[in-house]
């Protein structure tokens, strides 16, 4: 395993190093050998051919020689050390084939050899470490994303009625808390609907609780048809309702409630009986509502205003300090 930036890298450091080792030689082995030549040549051999010492010339020569000899020797040993390691460092840049590469320098029966196949075993074990993290990297990868994945849907699941597939009250609460902080923050207006259907109770105790549940979820699909998408719909409890209206005044909501008010009405439900609904409906800024509380509290005053006056009726309260409700007309 080799990293992609690092292989031109040892390329050029290999080369770098070829030029340096050659540079080594040449100031240490052949300058110095010229320069000795030249001396001995000029200045030592003509000196001692005129005293005649034959014994002395030849020593000096042969001392000469193996002077000579010595620098190649040296300077051999350089080059051949300094062109193993540009080999090693040219094969570590060379990608997949730099593994054959090294294999060969290996194959040397000298130091150089051992401290290759040293190298290429403990090249070996790092490639297989790595690898093996690599793996257990991507397995911890793919499990953490399953464990995101269950996390989202246990939290969907915990914000879901489990009848309706509607959101649930606690999930009602939370948004309809942010929707306040943003009155409170930029002054756009919000408002809530609380649904309560009439006769409900009936339809549980004369045909059970399967239709109850069947009706209920009549209701919520007739909601989202009815609602837009930025709109919470959410079964607060039993056979009541709580929608959010994001962005809509109380007069919108009053419009909205009627037309659900009018669908549910005339809607055919498999049981046959006819079933109606009666609403209440809470606005900020018009209701001044300061908390989440307070503002639940005026629609459900509102809502039993509705139910006092009839059933299947929108209302508000227009004064609360006058409790005076607003609703709409009874239909028939």
């Amino acid at each position: 395993m080799h990293a992609p930036n690092a292989a031109p890298e040892m390329s050029q450091v290999g080369r770098r190093l070829k030029k340096k080792v050659h540079l080594a030689i040449i100031l240490s082995g052949v300058l110095p050998l010229l320069v000795l030549a030249y001396v001995v040549h000029d200045y030592v051999l003509p000196q001692l051919s005129h005293v005649g010492d034959s014994t002395r010339m030849f020593a000096l020569q042969g001392l000469i020689i193996c002077t000579m000899l010595a620098m190649i020797a040296g300077g051999w040993v350089i080059w051949d050390l300094g062109r193993t390691v540009a080999q090693m460092a040219d094969a570590m840049g060379s990608g997949a084939t730099g593994n054959a590469r090294l294999a060969g320098i290996g194959t040397r029966t000298d130091e150089v050899g051992t401290l290759m196949q040293s190298f290429a075993k403990m090249l070996g074990t790092v490639e297989q470490q790595a690898a093996e993290i690599n793996a257990f990297a991507s397995k911890l990868d793919t499990a953490y994303k399953d464990l995101e994945g269950t996390n989202l849907r246990l939290k969907e699941y915990s914000f879901k009625d489990e009848v309706t597939g509607l959101y649930n009250r606690r999930f009602f609460t939370m948004r309809l808390d942010e929707e306040l902080a943003r009155y409170r923050r930029f002054n756009h207006p919000a408002s809530i609907v609380l649904l309560d259907l009439d006769g409900f109770k009936a339809v549980n105790d004369e045909l059970g609780h399967a239709v109850g549940d069947e009706t209920l979820r009549d209701i919520a699909q007739i909601l989202q048809k009815h609602s837009r998408g930025i709109n919470v719909v959410s079964r607060y409890g039993g056979d009541e309702f709580a929608i959010l209206l994001v962005e809509t005044s109380r007069g919108g909501a009053r419009l909205y409630a009627d037309r659900i008010r009018q669908v549910i009405g005339s809607f055919p439900f498999s049981h046959g009986k006819p079933i109606t609904a009666s609403f209440g409906v809470a606005s900020v800024p018009d209701d001044e509502a300061a908390t989440v509380e307070d503002l639940f509290r005026a629609a459900d005053e509102a809502l039993y205003a509705a139910k006092r006056a009839g059933k299947n009726q929108v209302a508000s309260i227009e004064h609360p300090e006058k409790n005076e409700p607003w609703s709409s007309p009874k239909t028939s």
